[in-house]
């Protein structure tokens, strides 16, 4: 410290002052480790249960879908079929647009944490509403355009053909399927088929308002087009289960049945 500060007179003050001591204090360095810091994401586990609790922010995050639990009843319990209806927008949405997709064959490893029956009910009462109304439609515009003055009355019997065609396919085809391959010894989940088979059938019904234009030759490009992306996508998701199998005329087999179902709804509703 610079002597002048010791020299400052002090008799003016009441009391001493004790010397102003200048001494060199040695440097005492303290290494602290800093511990490594663990973030963390609420909530916490707070009832003190078996759940995860905290959540390391470097942890893997879960699956979007999860498997839902078991909560087979019985099969004349409706409870038993509640599982099969717990989706949400998105992930039908995602189906609905998966099934536009001929040649991806990776629709079963999409459904495997959850598949739906939701939507094959809805794709199927769908589809029969539309071919019901616009296979009318279409027979009413093709009429007026030969015979102005002819009258036209609405068919119920569309009505009845869709509902036994659409529901009948949706679940029988399936159901075959997978007893044929459970006769050929593989493993096949029924609700899958069903499920995949449900979403196939969704092509059709923008196809529908496709066929009310009363040009021949445009129908059968249009549901020609329709059967063969439904046909194949049907297929390169049947070929992921029998790879590695002499099976192929199984493939064959059902893109050929996704076909002739386009050509029954085009000679059918769409004279």
């Amino acid at each position: 410290m610079d002597e002048s500060y010791g020299n400052l007179p002090s008799s003016h003050l009441l009391g001493s002052v004790p010397a102003v001591v200048t001494e060199e204090k040695a440097k005492t360095i303290v290494n602290y480790e800093v511990p490594e810091a663990s973030m963390q994401t609420f909530p916490p586990n707070i009832n003190g249960g078996s759940g995860r609790g905290y959540q390391t922010l470097g942890s893997p995050p879960e699956g979007f879908e999860q498997q839902p639990p078991n909560n087979w009843k019985g099969v004349f319990s409706i409870s038993s079929y509640m599982q099969y209806f717990n989706v949400d927008t998105d992930i039908v949405v995602n189906r609905l647009m998966s099934s536009f997709y001929p040649i991806g064959g990776d629709f079963f490893s999409k459904i495997d944490a959850n598949p739906d029956l939701y939507g094959l009910v809805w794709v199927a009462t769908t589809l029969i509403f539309v071919l019901a109304s616009l296979g009318n439609l279409a027979t009413y515009l093709i009429q007026k355009r030969t015979d102005h003055k002819s009258s036209w009355s609405f068919d119920v019997g569309y009505v009845n053909v869709a509902v036994f065609s659409v529901y009948g396919y949706a679940i029988v085809v399936p159901l075959a399927f997978y007893f044929l391959f459970r006769y050929l010894e593989s493993n096949p989940k029924l609700i899958q088929f069903w499920c995949m088979w449900g979403y196939s059938l969704f092509i059709f019904v923008p196809s529908s308002f496709l066929l009310v234009v009363p040009v021949e030759a445009f129908r059968w490009i249009i549901i020609l087009v329709a059967g063969v992306d439904s046909g194949m996508f049907v297929a390169s998701n049947l070929k992921t289960l029998v790879e590695g199998n002499d099976l192929a005329i199984i493939v064959v087999a059902a893109f050929f049945l996704q076909l002739a179902l386009a050509i029954f709804f085009k000679v059918w509703f769409f004279q």
